[in-house]
C-alpha cells in the first residue's frame, strides 16, 4: 500500500520550510507515505533553523516546530541505529541518516544532498536516495488529486493563490513546480 512506503527525510529537506510543509501534509490523511527520521536529524534541523538561515528563526519558533513534529509524527522517530554507523560507506557526515533509514526500514532517503548517498553505499541495504522534487513528482503521478489538494491547503493557509504558493516552491523544487504547472495549467507568477 502506498501509505506504508517508508521514507527517511534528511535534515536538509526538513529545514526547508516550504518543502517540509508539503511533505508533512502528504504524510497526513490521506497519507501517501510514512515519514521517518531520528532525534539527530531533528537536532540538525534545529541548528539550521537557529544558526544557518539568512534570517534565523527565533528560539520559540524553533522549539514550537520541534514540539509539533514530535507530537504529530511520534511514530516517525527512529532510535537504536548508531551501532550501524561504523559499517556504512556513504558520506561520513550523513551515515547517521542512512543508519536511521536502515533501522526504520525505509526504502528511500529524500535529500537535497544526493552526492552524500551514492548508489553503491545504499544498494546493500535495499535503499535508494531521491531529490525531494523527484519524489514529489512521483507522488503527484500516483495521486495527483491529493497533491493538488495539499497545495491548495498550503495556499489557503498562507492567504495566497495556489499559483503563488507553487511559485514559492519553485526556488527549491523547479522541476516539480514546472511539472505541476504544465499538467494543471497553472500560470506561475514569474513565468513568462
Amino acid at each position: 500500500m502506498i501509505a506504508d512506503y517508508r521514507v527517511c527525510l534528511d535534515a536538509c529537506v526538513l529545514a526547508n520550510q516550504g518543502v517540509c510543509d508539503l511533505l508533512f501534509r502528504l504524510a497526513e490523511h490521506p497519507r501517501l507515505y510514512t515519514p521517518i527520521f531520528s532525534e539527530q536529524i531533528l537536532d540538525e534541523v534545529r541548528t539550521v533553523h537557529l544558526e544557518r538561515l539568512k534570517k534565523p528563526w527565533p528560539e520559540e519558533l524553533a522549539n514550537f516546530w520541534q514540539s509539533e513534529v514530535r507530537k504529530t509524527f511520534p511514530e516517525a522517530i527512529v532510535s537504536d541505529y548508531k551501532q550501524l554507523i561504523p559499517v556504512l560507506e556513504n558520506d561520513e557526515g550523513d551515515r547517521h541518516v542512512l543508519a536511521a533509514a536502515i533501522r526504520g526500514q525505509a526504502e528511500l532517503i529524500v535529500t537535497f544532498n544526493l552526492k552524500d548517498f551514492p548508489r553503491q553505499a545504499l544498494q546493500p541495504w535495499g535503499i535508494q536516495a531521491a531529490h525531494p522534487q523527484d519524489y514529489l513528482i512521483t507522488l503527484y503521478e500516483l495521486r495527483p488529486e491529493v497533491v493538488t489538494d495539499k497545495l491548495h491547503a498550503i495556499a489557503a493557509d498562507r492567504k495566497k493563490s495556489p499559483e503563488e504558493s507553487l511559485d514559492a516552491l519553485k526556488r527549491s523544487l523547479p522541476l516539480f513546480a514546472e511539472h505541476i504547472s504544465n499538467d494543471i495549467g497553472w500560470e506561475l507568477p514569474d513565468s513568462e
